[in-house]
């Protein structure tokens, strides 16, 4: 049986803030038949695998210059992201999906952390723990309720 919930952690724990995905991850304590924890360095077309039977999916990133701490966004269907890239945006995976399997994927989330420094062997930055603890504290009211619905109520538009 699936888990009817995805989370999938983007990020290298080496280079600074972009181990905020990861770190978000490990905070969680999840039941397994209800949601499913992924961590990777980088998306694949691979990944479009692991949406099938998923009732929602939630993609966990950082990102840079960013003015608030994070950023929570439905992301949908788009093949532009997939040219001339080893490493895919959620959309170019949600476009894999569809083109593999020839339906709708499941409603898909970004949850984008805040990070500011993301060099080879930082640590993660002050304003990066602030962002990730924030971001856990809302990470954690949408487990609350994991629905499309909710989560489209609280997602706005990606900047």
């Amino acid at each position: 049986m699936v888990a009817p919930l995805l989370i999938i952690a983007i990020g290298n724990e080496s280079r600074g803030d972009d181990a905020l995905a990861p770190q978000l991850l490990r905070r969680l304590q999840v039941t397994p038949e209800k949601i499913e924890l992924l961590e990777d360095f980088q998306l694949q077309v691979e990944h479009a695998m692991d949406l099938l039977g998923r009732k929602l999916v939630l993609f966990v990133d950082a990102g840079m210059n960013m003015r608030a701490p994070y950023r929570f966004y439905r992301t949908g269907p788009d093949a532009e992201h997939m040219l001339f890239s080893h490493a895919l945006a959620p959309a170019a995976v949600l476009a894999t999906y569809v083109r593999v399997y020839g339906n709708e994927p499941p409603p898909a989330y970004v949850l984008c952390i805040g990070g500011a420094q993301f060099e080879l062997g930082s640590p993660l930055s002050a304003s990066g723990q602030q962002h990730l603890e924030l971001a856990s504290q809302f990470l954690q009211l949408l487990l609350q309720e994991a629905t499309a619905a909710a989560w489209d109520a609280r997602a706005h538009a990606p900047d």
